[in-house]
């Protein structure tokens, strides 16, 4: 059994044993062609780990906090999915150049505020990110949460992520690579 394969079981038992905000049960997962659909509206591939999570747990509803969000369609709930969410966010960065969205980075996760965990899918890791737009600007809005998505439902299942009570004040660093992927500069 490879490591993702028993970080995909942890992820399941949790899911089946913790609801997040708003959820009253786990949602079914999604068929391959939602998968396939959702990836022909982004225009990117999911990573691996990403597209499993959706295929063999669930539509969302499982995770740190609030959750993921549903892959393409919004619940009952109101919550967004996460595709329209992208797309909705790729079309506000279009509109407003000092508030740009990074091609690829697909928010999975809504943590309140207007805040998102997001994970970069340009690599098969998926790199999560946190956004938060409560910032001065774009430059200071984009933060690593997880060196890859793996990490970062570890983080969730140990218990030891940024967002817990025992780690409030912990600094995340700054997406590095936000002004090659968006062109905006970012100042100290």
């Amino acid at each position: 059994m490879t490591e993702n394969e028993q970080l995909l079981d942890r992820v399941a038992d949790q899911a089946r044993n913790i609801r997040p905000w708003g959820w009253s049960s786990l949602p079914e997962p999604v068929e391959g062609a939602a998968v396939a659909r959702a990836e022909t509206a982004l225009g990117f591939t999911l990573p691996p780990l990403l597209s499993a999570l959706y295929l063999r747990i669930g539509d969302g509803g499982f995770g740190p906090e609030y959750g993921l969000l549903p892959l393409l369609d919004s619940p009952p709930s109101g919550e967004p999915a996460a595709v329209p969410q992208y797309l909705a966010n790729r079309e506000s960065g279009r509109k407003d150049p000092d508030w740009p969205w990074p091609e690829g980075v697909l928010p999975i996760s809504h943590w309140g505020c207007g805040m998102y965990a997001c994970v970069d899918c340009s690599t098969e890791q998926g790199m999560v990110l946190l956004y938060e737009p409560n910032a001065d600007d774009a430059r200071h809005a984009w933060y690593v949460d997880a060196p890859s998505l793996a990490e970062w439902l570890q983080t969730w299942l140990d218990g030891t992520g940024w967002y817990e009570e025992s780690h409030e004040g912990d600094d995340l660093v700054p997406w590095a690579d936000f002004p090659m992927r968006t062109g905006v500069t970012r100042t100290a």
